[in-house]
């Protein structure tokens, strides 16, 4: 008889309790039996239980069954993504940052700070990421589950995409993008569909797409 077993992965990346506590982005409880769940829970812009002191993500497993993975807070951590796009005389253009880490071409974007709305994170997260400051009316998309790489079945990733459409422009009278804040580039990538920005990224920058953005491009675009 053979006897399968089950192994349980336990991980939480160093960076997390040492530069992550330090700079802020990290929650310097290492135990989340400790956390004061129901605020959190009320909070949410997903819904999640709790078993055993212990948050759980909803759409777990993801491989890693404790601990917060190369991600700092415990449970639910709400972000914001900015969409911008753009016509242009070879079709849509959309403005996306090769983040600094590794982890390839993404929406800018990044954490809701206390107190901020959505909407005013993802501007926000725009200027410091590309530089641009755009007027203009955002629409503010439901909150989604996004399949983060770094997360794990007790830390997870959940945006609220906002997008604002700039109209019919020649490229050249786009307002330009620079990379800054931990972007490594900045640029309007095509992106007439999924497959031709995935192709786009590959062909002119041998880049690949942000794992935790690919599911919510295909349904934006296509």
């Amino acid at each position: 008889m053979t006897v399968r077993t089950t192994q349980v992965i336990t991980y939480t990346h160093p960076d997390v309790l040492s530069r992550g506590v330090a700079e802020g982005w990290a929650d310097p409880e290492p135990d989340p039996t400790q956390i004061d769940w129901a605020p959190r829970q009320a909070a949410a812009a997903v819904p999640f239980r709790v078993v055993d002191g212990r948050p759980l993500n909803p759409f777990a497993p993801t491989g890693i069954r404790y601990g917060r993975a190369e991600l700092g807070h415990w449970g639910e951590q709400l972000c914001a993504d900015a969409i911008v796009t753009a016509f242009t005389e070879d079709g849509r253009r959309l403005v996306m940052v090769e983040r600094g880490d590794g982890h390839g071409w993404a929406l800018p974007g990044g954490c809701v700070e206390p107190g901020e709305k959505p909407a005013e994170a993802a501007v926000r997260e725009l200027k410091e990421e590309t530089g641009l400051a755009l007027e203009g009316v955002w629409d503010v998309l439901p909150a989604r589950y996004v399949p983060d790489p770094r997360a794990s079945d007790e830390a997870w990733m959940v945006t609220v995409p906002a997008r604002l459409h700039l109209g019919t422009a020649r490229r050249e009278d786009l307002p330009v993008p620079v990379a800054a804040d931990d972007a490594a580039q900045a640029a309007w990538v095509r992106a007439d569909s999924y497959a031709v920005l995935v192709a786009h990224l590959a062909d002119t920058y041998e880049g690949r797409l942000f794992a935790a953005h690919e599911e919510m491009l295909y349904d934006l675009l296509g």
